[in-house]
């Protein structure tokens, strides 16, 4: 499910069009891109083409906000320059999205489902229906009720369109927009999954929380926690040493209680804590509200960005959530690592998570 952009909400392509696109995941600090291509026609397999990051100058975005076009679009043009990219996918920041569900009747046509829906926006969402992008997605049906369960995402026109002007003054063409936890998932879920899972994108700067019921995003959350507080706190036990050693620190040690580590661990763990109590609220808040909550219990927890190499994080929140957790299989609907290298690393690839995803949409 995806924001489209303005262009080709109105003129959509045919669908036996696949243009070579670029994945373009945007935070305020960096951009992240890849694109995959097929080796053979019809292969089942992916190789990644051109991957990469271009740094994002300070004050550019703000917790998703474009503060200053002209240079978010300096950083777009460059990424055109070193790809070529004409086509791109481009991410949106979740604290800007809003989602709800709703049903409609079971025999309703798809020419009317958007008119439809549009009439539910200003029930569930802030923002009238004139200044908002809209898409949807079927996640279910009740056969006895007649029924048809549909999950909505909706964004300000103004958050959009700051991304997408500046994407056509670098002269790219943006084909859709979409909810960073929504690419997440085409990434690290794997197709074809009819369960429910939480994904936790645990960024440099802040921590997505989304949870997707069949491949849908039907929940999204922001968290004030972020990779850089924890690097700032362990200097005040390590000392102030480059970025790369905390880094390493946070990888190697984590949350090992060590008699080398302890104070790290100890400090460590007061974040892995508050992440628990975080998305404690969250599982709590989707179990209550949830009305098939047998059917759509989440089964597991997937952590991704580049905070998620934290040593023994996993294993902190599967044993304090009582829910299996693991660190997100990014490469698995892309490609075999039984058939394939990829170049970036598996550590390096969390961060990649949401770029992948966007990459991804070309081919399913």
């Amino acid at each position: 499910m995806s924001v489209l952009s303005r262009a080709q909400a109105m003129f959509p392509p045919p669908q036996f069009m696949a243009f070579p696109c670029v994945g373009v995941d945007i935070s305020d600090t960096s951009l992240k891109y890849i694109e995959f291509e097929r080796v053979r026609p019809n292969d089942i397999h992916l190789v990644v083409k051109q991957w990469g990051d271009i740094a994002i100058p300070a004050g550019v975005v703000e917790r998703g906000n474009v503060h200053d076009r002209a240079k978010l679009t300096a950083v777009l043009k460059d990424l055109r320059e070193r790809t070529g990219a004409q086509y791109v996918r481009v991410s949106l920041p979740e604290e800007h999205a809003y989602l709800f569900e709703t049903t409609v009747a079971a025999d309703t046509e798809q020419k009317d489902m958007r008119g439809l829906l549009e009439f539910r926006l200003e029930e569930n969402v802030p923002i009238s229906p004139r200044d908002s992008y809209f898409d949807y997605a079927i996640i279910g049906t009740d056969p006895h009720e007649r029924q048809l369960r549909v999950a909505v995402a909706v964004y300000a026109q103004s958050t959009i369109n700051s991304y997408y002007e500046a994407c056509i003054a670098a002269g790219i063409l943006p084909l859709s927009f979409e909810i960073e936890a929504q690419a997440i998932a085409r990434a690290a879920v794997p197709r074809g999954e009819q369960g429910t899972a939480m994904i936790v994108d645990f960024g440099k700067m802040r921590m997505g929380v989304g949870i997707v019921h069949r491949g849908v995003l039907v929940y999204t959350s922001t968290i004030e926690l972020a990779g850089a507080e924890m690097s700032r706190d362990m200097r005040s036990i390590v000392g102030d040493i480059a970025e790369s050693e905390i880094t390493k620190i946070k990888n190697t040690r984590g949350l090992i209680h060590t008699r080398e580590n302890e104070q790290v661990a100890q400090m460590l763990e007061k974040y892995a804590q508050h992440m628990v109590d975080e998305l404690s609220i969250r599982i709590q808040y989707w179990n209550t509200r949830d009305i098939d909550r047998a059917a759509r219990e989440i089964k597991k927890v997937i952590i991704c960005g580049g905070s998620a190499n934290l040593r023994g994080l996993p294993e902190y929140l599967g044993d304090a959530l009582q829910i299996p957790t693991e660190r997100a299989h990014v490469w698995g609907n892309a490609f075999s690592l039984e058939d394939v290298v990829p170049p970036i690393t598996r550590r390096y690839s969390y961060g990649y998570a949401t770029a992948v995803g966007l990459a991804l949409h070309n081919f399913t």
